[in-house]
């Protein structure tokens, strides 16, 4: 017949168990709580990161049809530009070519540049094309001298567009100029279209033809956009190819 141990042996036995358990569980729920924190701050940060990439994205943007408006000698309503000094590029020494004799001699002037850029307008350029991903001189320009004041352009600095109302700027990315490593800038390069082609019979006007050019002069236009995030590591480029069309009377 077995005997059954008194109840104080049974205690002693069991000492110590639940004391186990408990922390066993405790630790658990620790490791619980520290991976749904550290969920949390990292989906925290790809929303962040996500965020402030749209709203340079969306500066970016404004800073192409900003670019298109200064070709265009526009304001933003579509009227005829008419301003002073930066805005209209009234007195400043390089314009938008308006006529075939004025494309050689600013394609000369930009060419004596280091970027091949000034106020804004560039010549083709040459060698390694992504500047702002070049560190290296040897290699072509940089984007510690792309974006720089006479180099590169800000925005509505040569269209007078604004980016502020009572409340405050809209878009607080264009609005922020306090260093050039700051805010966003674009450059247009201005790249001369070959004659051959009015009369090649490929892109002329006519019946079977579907995009008659109608460049006066024959230029088309590269713009560059680059524009800053708020976060450190955060920028945005965008690029596209312009050709300004004359209407026919």
């Amino acid at each position: 017949m077995q005997r059954t141990p008194p109840v104080h042996l049974r205690r002693q036995q069991q000492r110590g168990i639940a004391l186990f358990v408990v922390i066993v569980f405790v630790m658990l729920s620790m490791l619980l709580a520290l991976w749904a924190s550290r969920t949390s701050l990292f989906n925290e940060m790809v929303v962040g990161n996500d965020a402030d990439y749209q709203r340079a994205f969306e500066a970016a943007q404004a800073l192409l049809q900003d670019a298109e408006l200064d070709i265009r000698g526009e304001n933003a309503n579509g009227s005829v530009c008419t301003g002073s000094g930066n805005v209209c590029r009234t007195s400043t020494p390089d314009k938008i070519p308006l006529e075939a004799k004025d494309v050689g001699p600013l394609l000369a002037t930009l060419d004596l540049e280091t970027t091949k850029c000034r106020n804004g307008l560039c010549a083709k350029r040459t060698a390694k094309q992504d500047f702002w991903n070049n560190t290296d001189t040897s290699k072509g320009p940089t984007l510690a001298q792309m974006a720089t004041s006479g180099v590169g352009a800000r925005y509505g600095q040569y269209t007078g567009a604004a980016n502020t109302t009572t409340d405050g700027p809209i878009n607080p990315i264009l609005a922020d100029t306090s260093a050039d490593t700051q805010g966003g800038w674009y450059w247009i390069e201005v790249l001369p279209y070959d004659e051959s082609s009015k009369s090649s019979g490929l892109i002329v006007g006519g019946p079977n033809n579907l995009l008659p050019l109608n460049l006066t002069p024959s230029v088309v236009y590269r713009i560059t956009a680059l524009a800053y995030g708020r976060k450190l590591n955060t920028m945005v480029v965008l690029q596209q190819t312009y050709a300004q069309q004359k209407l026919k009377d």
